[in-house]
């Protein structure tokens, strides 16, 4: 065996095929317990190809990229470094904004308005810079509003800037509700629209298994007079996240694998129906502009389309206050 030259000129043998990269890149921008939780999702999924990370806490962000690193060889081959240079970042098909201002016990989301938006001011623009063709999925909260912020300082076209929105809240309600039907959640077919927050709405009039619109079977159901109180199904969905933070200070798990759900569907082009926070205004009789959840065909284009539910009339009005509530913060914001 020829002893001269480098390891790797030993080792292998040129066929006289090139090698080209054609990566698949995500970046995760915020490495506390959501960021890291989401890029480990991806990690563990086989989604891409490459994963960038960004925090300007630096030895966190080493930290956490050393970790998964080491464990590289038990999942898939994907590609994960760190930086606090947004440099980094250069290339990505998509950026995941996770950092932010920490939810506290009892704060709401939209109180944590203003500290976001001047974190979003040193983010955005510089994944733009580097990525100017990616698309933009914001998990921070107050999710919603936030999303609206990133679109204004991004320049993106609207389809390409989207909020993981009440994604988890659908999946939550889903879960909740088959437990009470004992049923596998894949089998139950329900939403939660508007904010991802306080005034979201519970769609129960879509509320489907096997086919079957429960409120048709018994129309009494998700309303204050259903004897078995599906209603409270609700209350929990909005309660779920505090449930949590009380318990153990944050949530992380649950939304880093909505969030690597979401990733999947745009690299793979699935064009699965999901909901997001996305643009509403002159839907559903909106009329202010706003982001809020609706159910959307997701791609590697970002949302392609909303899916014009036949909402009932407590429910368009809900709705419809719940863009009202998202636009009057937004009057407040000072960019």
């Amino acid at each position: 065996m020829a002893s001269g030259g480098s390891l790797r000129d030993v080792l292998y043998r040129d066929t006289g095929s090139k090698y080209a990269e054609r990566p698949t890149k995500v970046t995760v921008v915020g490495v506390g317990a959501v960021g890291t939780a989401c890029a480990y999702s991806i990690m563990q999924q086989d989604i891409v190809s490459e994963i960038a990370m960004v925090d300007v806490m630096a030895d966190k962000l080493a930290g956490e990229v050393l970790d998964m690193q080491h464990g590289i060889p038990f999942t898939n081959n994907v590609k994960i470094h760190g930086s606090s240079d947004y440099q980094c970042t250069a290339g990505s098909n998509l950026c995941i904004i996770t950092a932010g201002a920490r939810q506290q016990e009892g704060e709401s989301r939209l109180s944590l308005v203003q500290r976001n938006v001047n974190i979003f001011k040193h983010i955005v623009p510089d994944l733009v810079k580097y990525s100017p063709n990616t698309l933009l999925l914001v998990v921070s909260n107050p999710v919603d509003v936030l999303t609206y912020v990133a679109w204004k300082l991004s320049g993106l076209p609207r389809h390409r800037v989207m909020g993981s929105g009440t994604n988890l809240d659908t999946s939550r309600f889903k879960y909740l509700l088959s437990e009470r039907l004992n049923v596998s959640p894949r089998s139950v077919h329900a939403w939660i629209l508007g904010e991802h927050g306080d005034t979201s709405v519970a769609q129960w009039s879509g509320v489907t298994v096997g086919g079957v619109a429960l409120k048709q079977i018994k129309p009494d159901f998700g309303t204050d007079q259903d004897a078995e109180d599906f209603k409270a199904i609700h209350q929990q969905v909005i309660d779920g996240a505090m449930d949590v933070i009380k318990r153990k200070g944050y949530t992380n798990w649950a939304i880093g694998l909505s969030v690597a759900a979401l990733t999947r569907c745009i690299f793979r082009d699935q064009r699965d129906v999901v909901a997001m926070s996305t643009p509403v205004k002159g839907l559903h009789g909106i009329e202010v502009d706003a982001y809020l959840s609706l159910p959307v065909v997701l791609g590697r284009d970002g949302i392609s389309e909303a899916i014009m539910q036949p909402l009932d009339d407590e429910e368009r009005m809900k709705l419809q206050k719940s863009a009202e509530t998202i636009n009057s913060v937004q009057q407040s914001i000072k960019f």
